[in-house]
């Protein structure tokens, strides 16, 4: 590339209808680390087409139309945003050809190599709907290849640094954004709209602006506590954290400085994990929260029931804990499956999760009259209720009847009420554990810790959790769980109360776990799972969490009480509730000493239960 700032024109593909299809049913990633090249390819091509950098036609008629559109309201600029600290933010901005103050909607880009450059498509329809748009790309993060003869050259949409993971740099960095943004823009107001890292890093620059700058904020497939994120009930989050470090665009000696790389060698080690956690609490949005509070910033958060980057409860505690005027959407699926294809592509239908976004900016920073003050604060889609059909081009599910979703005042008012199930012996009709609402004391089962099974939170990272959002979520066969591995307690089939139309169970809220475990180890690691059981044997996972137990006495009982994420799912008449134990998720880290036995029992005075939250 001649000129760093603009587009290797060589790279960029024509746009096909195809690829705009494949992207809207399958979704941007193809793995935890990788994206679906096309999906960055439609970022790189209205880029080119908006700079007349294209040599040929690569858009459709319809992204032509989009970008002619745009640029007669608005010229496109792609600026080098200067840091405090001498570093260099690549950004793009679209200014409004107007002398009315707009409102300007600030866009840190999420930890992607492509930065900002991926959602293109989104800019463009924030302008149209007459928004100034700056966007740009936080430091260290972007595609950067290594030179014959030693050195780097970064991407276009790169910035320069070293990733700070939404540190004290990003904070600072969000300001000088802003004072980019008053300078070019003389904006009306400012909003701050961010997916994954960039909705986190929107968080914080609300709360940290010196001057209280940010109107609004639109977090999605955010994060409330990132230490959570890192290490809960004493386990790591191994795969997690091994994807970012993946997926940052660069080898690792260039895209962290010493420091950041000894936090994380330290918490794939599985050492100093105190300073891991300060490190996490000081990028957390839930430790500022005083802040947000007292400046009273409307905020906007989004999250999904299966996140296996962010998991939901620590989005929940953070909306519960928020007093400004706020919204919880919690979504089927995994992380940025529902935003992800409305932000890069144009979709046959409103992607209902960037509609709704945008509906919030217009109120709180546009100034239109719209449904977003009658909103409840809290929208639950409930696992699995939409109805697919299957495609005879595919052979595979299609949504043709959308999920259902449940409006709710605050989040306490989602559980209704708890159900307890007792861990029984044996079920009525198998040889595996039972789940009755009758307590049973005595009994035990065991199994051998330290071996993966077929019973597992997620086949991948993020790509399960798309392919559950686009109307096939995963199908467990219950039958080949390894119970030598593992331990397995079913209820009877449940059945639906004096509506026919009704659910079994409509669990909605946060599963406990209450069990008395003794190890031969001095150390052991818990995974349960909660599943929804058929009649044919199949099932469907509800939800899960792990808990490790450390500095045990070999062979004596601990009682340990643990919360799993939150569901809210419906359970159909005639399947039951089937409870997993295992040691091992290619998720975590555990404290397994190979070949050691895990035993569960129920003593008298500490039972072994599990609490459904019910509404």
């Amino acid at each position: 590339m001649s000129n760093p700032q603009e587009p290797d024109n060589h790279t960029i593909s024509a746009v096909t209808a195809a690829d705009l299809h494949r992207i809207a049913a399958h979704g941007i990633h193809t793995s935890a680390t990788a994206l679906d090249p096309a999906a960055a390819n439609v970022g790189q091509a209205l880029v080119a087409t908006l700079q007349g950098a294209a040599e040929t036609a690569v858009l459709t008629a319809d992204l032509r139309q989009l970008t002619e559109q745009v640029q007669r309201v608005a010229t496109v600029g792609f600026p080098r945003i200067t840091a405090d600290d001498g570093v260099r933010l690549s950004a793009h901005s679209i200014k409004l050809k107007t002398d009315e103050p707009r409102p300007v909607v600030i866009v840190p880009s999420g930890w992607t190599p492509f930065g900002w450059i991926l959602f293109e498509y989104a800019y463009l329809r924030l302008a149209l709907r007459g928004y100034h748009v700056l966007a740009y790309t936080p430091r260290g993060i972007g595609l950067t290849f290594p030179m014959t003869g030693g050195g780097y050259l970064d991407a276009p949409f790169t910035s320069g640094g070293t990733i700070d993971v939404a540190g004290p740099l990003d904070w600072a960095d969000g300001s000088t954004v802003i004072d980019y943004a008053q300078q070019h823009f003389e904006p009306s107001r400012i909003a701050f709209l961010g997916e994954s890292y960039g909705s986190g890093i929107s968080q914080l620059v609300a709360a940290h602006d010196p001057a209280g700058r940010v109107d609004t904020v639109v977090a999605l497939s955010t994060w409330g506590d990132l230490a959570d994120s890192l290490y809960l009930n004493d386990t790591r989050h191994i795969a997690a954290v091994t994807a970012l470090i993946n997926f940052t665009g660069g080898p690792i000696e260039r895209k962290f400085d010493p420091a950041t790389r000894q936090i994380l060698e330290d918490f794939l080690a599985g050492e100093n994990l105190d300073e891991v956690v300060a490190w996490g609490k000081e990028r957390s949005p839930a430790s500022y929260l005083d802040q947000t509070n007292a400046r009273g910033v409307p905020t906007f958060v989004s999250n999904t029931w299966h996140e296996t980057l962010f998991p939901v409860n620590e989005v929940v505690e953070l909306f519960e804990r928020l007093t400004v005027p706020k919204r919880l959407n919690l979504w089927i699926g995994d992380h940025a499956a529902p935003e992800g294809t409305g932000l890069t592509v144009p979709l046959s239908g409103p992607n209902v999760p960037v509609e709704e976004a945008f509906a919030w900016l217009d109120h709180h920073v546009h100034g239109v009259a719209n449904g977003v003050p009658s909103w409840s604060p809290v929208e639950s889609q409930i696992m699995f209720t939409y109805r697919t059909e299957v495609d005879p081009g595919t052979g595979k599910p299609v949504i043709v009847e959308p999920a259902v979703r449940e409006p709710r005042s605050s989040w306490a008012d989602v559980t209704t009420s708890t159900e307890r199930w007792y861990l029984t012996r044996t079920a009525s009709h198998s040889a595996d554990g039972g789940l009755r609402a009758e307590q049973e004391n005595g009994w035990q089962r065991a199994f051998i810790a330290g071996e993966l099974t077929e019973a597992t939170a997620v086949d991948a990272i993020i790509t399960t959790g798309q392919a559950e959002w686009q109307g096939n979520p995963k199908t467990y066969l219950t039958a080949e769980f390894d119970r030598q591995h593992l331990a397995v307690w079913t209820s009877d089939a449940l059945t639906a109360g004096s509506d026919p139309g009704t659910a079994a169970r409509r669990i909605r809220g946060v599963p406990e776990l209450a069990l008395t475990v003794r190890s031969s180890a001095s150390s052991t690691t818990l995974v349960a799972y909660l599943f929804d059981l058929r009649p044919d044997g199949t099932a469907r996972i509800i939800t899960h969490e792990p808990c490790t137990l450390g500095e045990l006495t070999p062979r004596q009982d601990r009682h340990v009480v643990w919360r799993l994420q939150a569901a809210g799912y419906d359970v159909a008449a005639g399947h039951r509730l089937m409870l997993v134990v295992g040691s091992k998720d290619e998720l975590y880290s555990d404290a397994n000493v190979d070949g050691s036995t895990t035993t569960i029992t129920s003593p008298d005075g500490n039972p072994s239960y599990l609490t459904l939250p019910l509404g």
